[in-house]
């Protein structure tokens, strides 16, 4: 390779993220604080990484919304606590905040001294929205995307990210091309044809570069044709897609993609710039609202029916500024709306905000734990339906986590022994796609505090842990343990260390996946091996070798 070839500037680009982002790890912060910390060491130490890093963080955060996209069903946001507690949040964080820039403005701090009642309220409309691309990786992370509180944020963030494509078109002062309206339709009546290639594409090379087809070619290239936001059409084709059974397969293809893609996005927000003291003193005050955020989140939860559990984990995960809001001050400062010295202030404080929030998600359930008492007076006398108190039914056993580990559990279970399991499911479409198989399936979180409140559990005697992210299976044995579950706790794992962990937390036993695999599958072909070889293959084997 020839020096000064595109690929020549990488090396340094790709070791100083990935070794910062290693370091994030090892302290138990998430790799994206590593990837902004390259980005801010690049800009002090004057390097410029290859210019294709803006391709890859903005072919990022497009497979970002067309993943998010693929889990979401459009009625969704019709739910009250999305629609209402997106729309009340904003119109109150905008009124709030805009009302104490005005104020403060009369202090003497150089920055908000300039600012006027319409860049007050810019501002804090860039602050009232929240990082999808920090929620959605730090509750993948926790394997809590389905989860009531996952989904409500999720519903939330694509209801702000409503709100902002709104702002950027109206701000362009250009309605979209006339054919916008006939695209919608045709991409509806199309649909059908589109389902017809998903499902003829199989299993390998052809669907991840399917994903990548309907996110660019299909959706951002047909949006941008007729005046509409492009990352917009990825979000929609993605919804368009979310009916299809192989929906979440193909995020799960484009999940490698998406990740690496995003170190390009948080690399370049590290590169907006350094700030000086004030600036910097600035967007830790910027930082310090971030609580109220919060608290207003959560009052709007519980008023719309949550629980204070789910209401608290929902506002924990939106406790952050985003890269909205950066998007946002940069259409003010273009258009002379904004002081430009308040993108810096606001890249910064997204910044601090992601690193203050990272290790406070990653503490949720503990946090709640500790605050149960005191929050749950704030619950409304009525529930959210998906709240209700649980019925367990005459059940022994209860499997927590409905996938295929968890299924194959319950036939077994209930193949060899009849009716004498429960399965626990967060995810209300795998509910209802179970109970449409016959099986006893209800909705529930296993790691959720108050589960054995709302659950009678007197009969139970064995509970079979078998969720896919191990820390959601160590916190439920911890949970079960803190509530005194007395009978044969099994869990699974995917690692040794995994299992050694659980085992060492309390689980009798716990089940490595991978190593349990062959056995598995040998037991599968068992009776048919034995009819083979006789009424003691074993023997039969050993006479023969």
């Amino acid at each position: 390779m020839e020096p000064g070839s595109v690929l020549s500037a990488y090396p340094l680009t790709l070791s100083t993220a990935f070794l910062l982002g290693f370091l994030a790890r090892q302290v138990g912060l998430p790799p994206l604080i590593g990837f902004l910390v390259a980005g801010f060491l690049f800009y002090a130490l004057g390097l410029k990484p290859d210019p294709t890093i803006a391709i890859l963080a903005d072919l990022g955060v497009t497979l970002l919304l067309f993943t998010i996209g693929l889990k979401l069903k459009i009625h969704n946001l019709t739910r009250p606590e999305v629609w209402a507690g997106a729309t009340g949040h904003a119109v109150i964080t905008v009124l709030v905040f805009s009302l104490g820039f005005i104020l403060l403005s009369t202090v003497g701090i150089e920055t908000f001294a300039a600012i006027g009642p319409g860049q007050a309220v810019l501002v804090a409309f860039a602050l009232c929205f929240s990082s999808t691309v920090f929620a959605v990786k730090i509750l993948e992370e926790k394997g809590e995307m389905l989860s009531l509180h996952g989904r409500t944020a999720i519903g939330i963030l694509i209801m702000q990210d409503i709100f902002a494509v709104l702002f950027l078109t109206a701000s362009t002062g250009k309605l979209p091309s006339l054919w916008a309206v006939p695209l919608l339709a045709a991409l509806l009546l199309v649909r059908p044809g589109i389902y017809y290639i998903l499902n003829r594409c199989g299993h390998g090379e052809l669907l991840p570069m399917f994903g990548l087809f309907a996110a660019l070619a299909v959706g951002v290239a047909t949006f941008d044709l007729v005046g509409l936001k492009p990352d917009l059409g990825a979000l929609a084709l993605g919804m368009l897609l979310a009916n299809n059974k192989r929906a979440s397969e193909i995020a799960d293809n484009l999940f490698s993609l998406k990740e690496l893609f995003l170190v390009g996005f948080f690399v370049q927000i590290g590169l907006a710039g350094l700030p000086g003291w004030q600036d910097i003193g600035l967007a830790f005050f910027l930082v310090l609202l971030i609580p109220m955020k919060v608290v207003l989140f959560f009052l709007l939860l519980t008023r719309l029916r949550l629980r204070a559990r789910t209401s608290f984990l929902a506002s924990l995960s939106l406790a952050n500024y985003s890269e909205f809001g950066l998007i946002v001050g940069a259409v003010g400062v273009a258009n002379g709306w904004m002081d430009p010295s308040w993108m810096l202030i606001i890249a910064i404080a997204l910044a601090i905000s992601f690193v203050a929030a990272a290790p406070l998600n990653q503490l949720s359930h503990r946090l709640f734990s500790l605050l149960h008492d005191r929050l749950q007076k704030y619950e409304g006398p009525q529930r959210h339906p998906e709240e209700h108190p649980i019925d367990l039914g005459e059940a022994v056993v209860a499997i927590f986590g409905m996938g295929r580990v968890g299924s194959g559990a319950y036939d077994f279970i209930t193949g060899d022994f009849g009716e004498v399991a429960v399965g626990v499911e967060n995810n209300t479409n795998k509910v209802s796609e179970h109970r449409s198989k016959g099986r006893l399936v209800v909705h529930g979180d296993a790691t959720d505090p108050d589960f054995w409140l709302r659950a009678r559990h007197d009969k139970l005697r064995m509970i079979l842990l078998a969720m896919p992210e191990h820390q959601a299976n160590l916190y439920a044995l911890r949970q079960l343990k803190e509530a005194g579950f007395e009978g044969y706790i099994a869990a699974l794992a995917q690692f040794p260390d995994d299992a050694a962990e659980l085992e060492r937390v309390g689980a009798q036993v716990a089940f490595n996946l991978y190593e349990g695999a062959g056995s598995g599958f040998a037991a599968q072909v068992e009776p048919l091996l034995a009819e083979m070889l006789g009424d003691n293959p074993r023997d039969r084997l050993r006479n023969e070798s």
